[in-house]
């Protein structure tokens, strides 16, 4: 959010100079009159005005994030790009640029802690929950590609041995991905066990009758 307050000898000149000194359309702001004065003098002709407005321009989520993750990359010495796209309850920001490895980290911790950081401020920032979902160059797409692979084939695995398998400590994200994979498997089902952050999906074989 920003907010200027300006003076003038109107009340249209000094929104004039709010609005030029935010880079902003009128339609983009609240605008509150404050002031608006006529001082009268000995002589009509030597009466003269004076006007002070506030401009309160509120940025949106989306502006908000790259502006945040913009600073955080800057601090980090990674050069990247933004790319913004909506998409049905959350809008997602995937970032692009040479040697963005640091900013995804190990199976994509980084990325998750990241993602968890903008959305904590985009929460405060508006006051209400809005999803933000954050990428590096695909990355999360090649990821679930990755698992759902690892789903089918470990949950063949089951099938061949009867034994169960647990996979390694996985966020929420991806343990869902993987219950999602072999939902609709007759011959397996998966549930989750273990505390956060070590919670793991376990793929068994369904009980024949």
């Amino acid at each position: 959010m920003k907010i200027v307050e300006k003076s003038a000898k109107t009340a249209e000149e000094a929104i004039e100079l709010g609005l030029q000194e935010l880079g902003v359309k009128r339609h983009q702001v609240k605008i509150e009159v404050l002031e608006e004065k006529v001082k009268k003098g000995i002589f009509s002709f030597l009466s003269s005005k004076s006007a002070k407005v506030r401009i309160v321009y509120q940025d949106s989520p989306e502006e908000m994030v790259v502006n945040l993750l913009d600073k955080v990359c800057e601090a980090m010495g990674v050069f990247a790009s933004f790319e913004t796209s909506q998409k049905p309850g959350a809008f997602m920001v995937n970032i692009t640029g040479p040697d963005l490895g640091i900013l995804i980290g190990r199976r994509g911790d980084t990325l998750d802690a990241l993602q968890y950081l903008v959305n904590l401020a985009a929460q405060k920032h508006f006051g209400e929950r809005t999803r933000i979902i954050l990428d590096v160059e695909g990355y999360r797409q090649r990821r679930e590609e990755t698992l759902v692979r690892l789903a089918k084939r470990l949950s063949e695995k089951v099938k061949r041995t009867g034994a169960k398998v647990v996979l390694e400590p996985m966020n929420p994200q991806e343990r869902r991905i993987i219950h999602t994979a072999l939902q609709d498997d007759l011959k397996v089902y998966t549930f989750s066990e273990g505390d956060e952050p070590y919670r793991k999906v376990v793929i068994s074989l369904k009980n024949r009758h």
